[in-house]
């Protein structure tokens, strides 16, 4: 039986996946690959970071660039994996949206890096 940090790991390759195999059919998410990936699967992320005055295509633009290292103009997973690691840093921010404590009965046992 998986665990679920298994399940999470193995639908996040999955989803990669399902991405960068679209046009072209490879293992790398070209910049119209990531742009659907995100809007279609990070809304509430691109919503809580979206700077002011930028607009999501901009936006995503950036984020495309900042993560695409080795400058080729595609992602590959570990290159995603620096878009990745935002989204999962403002999804465990927004685990704690209404929380004054960790009264969500986690103790992470650090400081959130806020």
């Amino acid at each position: 039986m998986k665990t679920d940090l298994e399940l999470a790991l193995e639908c996040i390759v999955n989803v990669y996946h399902q991405y960068a195999m679209k046009k072209p059919i490879d293992d790398y998410l070209s910049k119209t690959e990531f742009s659907d990936l995100l809007k279609e699967t990070a809304q509430p992320f691109l919503h809580n970071t979206l700077p002011p005055k930028t607009t999501v295509d901009d936006y995503i633009r950036k984020l495309f660039t900042k993560a695409d290292h080795n400058r080729d103009g595609r992602l590959k997973f570990t290159e995603f994996l620096t878009t990745l690691s935002l989204i999962v840093i403002e999804a465990h921010k927004r685990s704690h949206q209404g929380h004054t404590s960790h009264d969500h009965g986690q103790d992470h046992g650090h400081d959130h890096g806020n």
